[in-house]
């Protein structure tokens, strides 16, 4: 509590105080913009290698190596096997001031590449049992070479910096496999936040923006995930002769239309949207014969915390009630996923004109929400959290046709790489130059 309640008065501070603007500092921005040009071809260097070597969930054992060499030729203290393949490095800046942490996703996707590029993936692995190619087509690799970059600039304005930064390679974005723990929530339940950061910062390419655009909003921005599956037990008899038996497949038809109205009609849909949807219906072998179960698979999205808790409970007393009156039974697994990805409101008003500034107002987006889940949101949960989108489709081409992030056909425009470094660097640089003038007392 007292975190929050010195968080928020630094904030206050920094929004009512002019003195406290970003560019009061001419020759740390002069030497950050130097910095952040000296990088310019090594990121893409960088960006290219790990393309070329992708690596699944929890498996990222070469990219965390390629990261730690990098780091370590810094100065940096380097932290490594944290969530099983993460990479950790404090900067400790040349004054006193917050702690700052900047977040960036390591690994890849089951996926055959079929961009034509002379640094394209040709690496295979086994993902639940089967041999499959694999692909950064999520753009991790993107997000890896900006924050090598960051550092690497980051250290060279070291001594003027009024704070710390903490960089955080992550695993298993995409989610760990199956029977493991991993990602943003393993590495915060092994320590990573024992000294809680004053705010966290993180990017995520997308082919929805055009290079040079950069997207966010206030708020929910990102649905929570929470994947289920529901197991209707009836009892199987012949198919000309239902009554004789317990019809799972009629009784899985009215749950699934039933649970259509939780979002419709059982929970506020002026206060946040929400999504019930069923993805794979399991169940029978022939014509002629109603089977003793059925299996439904699906997924729940919310963007509101409190309604996320209370569509799992509805859910699962739905399918209960719909299967009892049928004289069946329902047994309801929730796999609980991703919260929210939040912004926070007084954060993202505090350093909006940061991305204007490297962007261009007019470059900036006000995105929509996104019914995909992020676990930055873990990060978010614990401090607050600035998440934002980086275009890559290339400048005249339509980025609502280019082909979307999971693709085997995703590409990301080089181009962009520089504008994430410029983001990055500058939110961290900013920030503390909103804050420095204000006692931060950290907690303990």
């Amino acid at each position: 509590m007292l975190h929050k309640i010195i968080y928020s008065s630094l904030l206050l501070c920094a929004l009512s105080s002019p003195c406290l603007a970003a560019d009061l500092n001419d020759v740390l921005n002069k030497k950050l913009k130097k910095a952040n040009h000296s990088v310019s071809e090594k990121v893409i260097t960088w960006r290219r290698h790990l393309h070329q070597y992708p690596e699944l969930s929890n498996r990222e054992f070469e990219t965390a190596k390629y990261i730690t060499k990098h780091l370590k030729s810094l100065g940096l203290e380097v932290q490594t096997g944290v969530a099983h393949t993460g990479v950790v490095a404090k900067l400790k800046g040349g004054k006193k001031g917050p702690l700052v942490a900047l977040r960036a996703d390591m690994d890849a996707l089951p996926v055959t590449e079929l961009v034509d590029l002379p640094f394209a993936s040709t690496q295979t692995s086994t993902y639940r049992g089967n041999k499959v190619g694999v692909m950064h087509a999520c753009g991790h690799d993107n997000h890896v070479a900006i924050l090598m970059a960051v550092a690497e600039s980051l250290v060279k304005i070291q001594d003027a910096l009024a704070g710390d930064v903490l960089f955080i390679f992550q695993p298993a974005e995409e989610g760990a496999p199956e029977g493991e723990e991993g990602g943003a929530e393993l590495m915060l339940k092994e320590g990573l936040f024992k000294l809680k950061p004053a705010a966290v910062f993180g990017l995520h390419v997308t082919s929805s923006l055009n290079t040079g655009k950069i997207g966010f909003r206030e708020g929910p921005l990102m649905a929570s995930e929470d994947s289920f599956t529901i197991n209707v037990q009836g009892r199987q008899t012949h198919g000309s002769r239902p009554w004789n038996g317990v019809d799972p497949i009629v009784t899985s038809s009215q749950i699934i239309m039933a649970t259509q109205t939780i979002s419709s009609r059982q929970v506020d849909v002026t206060k946040a949207p929400s999504v019930i949807s069923f993805g794979a219906i399991n169940g029978g072998v022939r014509s002629n014969i109603i089977p003793d179960s059925v299996e439904l698979i699906g997924t729940i999205r919310t963007f509101d915390q409190t309604m996320r808790a209370d569509i799992k409970k509805r859910l699962v007393k739905t399918a209960e009630l719909v299967a009892e009156s049928a004289g069946a039974k329902a047994d309801v697994h929730i796999n609980h996923g991703y919260p929210v990805t939040v912004n926070d409101v007084q954060l993202t008003q505090l350093m909006t004109p940061t991305l204007e500034k490297v962007a261009g107002a007019d470059n900036i987006i006000t995105t929509d929400l996104i019914t995909g889940a992020e676990d930055f949101s873990y990060y978010a949960l614990e401090t607050p959290g600035l998440f934002f989108f980086l275009g890559v489709t290339p400048q005249g081409k339509n980025a609502k046709s280019a082909a979307s992030n999971h693709s085997p056909q995703f590409y990301a425009d080089e181009k962009a790489l520089q504008l994430g470094v410029n983001a990055m660097t500058n939110l961290v640089v900013d920030f503390f130059a909103k804050t420095h003038d204000v006692t931060h007392i950290q907690e303990e």
